[in-house]
């Protein structure tokens, strides 16, 4: 009786032992990937030689994607256990608690659109107060012109002396 599966997949060898390196290189970043090639190159110079070429291969060298899928993928598992984003609207099962957590809620989303256009409103008068402080400028240098304009005998001309 055979009682391998042709449908399950391959779990050993080689290739496991490089995939899961891979992962971990990949969770530790850029650095760890020179660092092995450095070794590599040291202790057995076709290793490194082989990750160097891999490196640019797969573009690992060039770009900053290892540590962004690390990041994307760190922010994904603390939303899967709930530690932040879903949690919120998470039921915790308690009605009343529930309720509470709705209300206070609303209430601090009604007094952070409050804020925003307390903000808005403050900014717009900030706005308002320096334009009208620019126009009250330019009013006063073009009233005060004709006193401090100098007699055409005194002005020089550009190339003259």
């Amino acid at each position: 009786m055979n009682t391998s599966s042709t449908t399950a997949p391959y779990s050993g060898g080689v290739f496991s032992v490089l995939r899961r390196a891979q992962a971990w290189l990949d969770d530790k970043g850029k650095g760890a990937w020179l660092a092995a090639m450095v070794l590599g190159f040291i202790f057995v110079w076709p290793v490194g030689l082989g990750l160097l070429a891999y490196m640019i291969w797969s573009k690992r060298m060039f770009n900053r994607s290892s540590c962004a899928e690390r990041r994307a993928r760190h922010q994904a598992n603390w939303g899967q256990r709930g530690h932040w984003g879903t949690s919120s609207m998470r039921s915790s099962g308690n009605a009343a608690f529930d309720a509470y957590k709705t209300d206070m809620l609303r209430r601090l989303e009604d007094e952070q659109t409050a804020f925003e256009s307390f903000l808005q409103r403050l900014r717009e008068a900030k706005d308002k107060s320096e334009f009208d402080n620019f126009m009250e400028e330019r009013a006063r240098a073009a009233s005060t012109p004709a006193a401090a304009a100098p007699s055409n005998g005194d002005v020089t001309r550009s190339g003259e002396y």
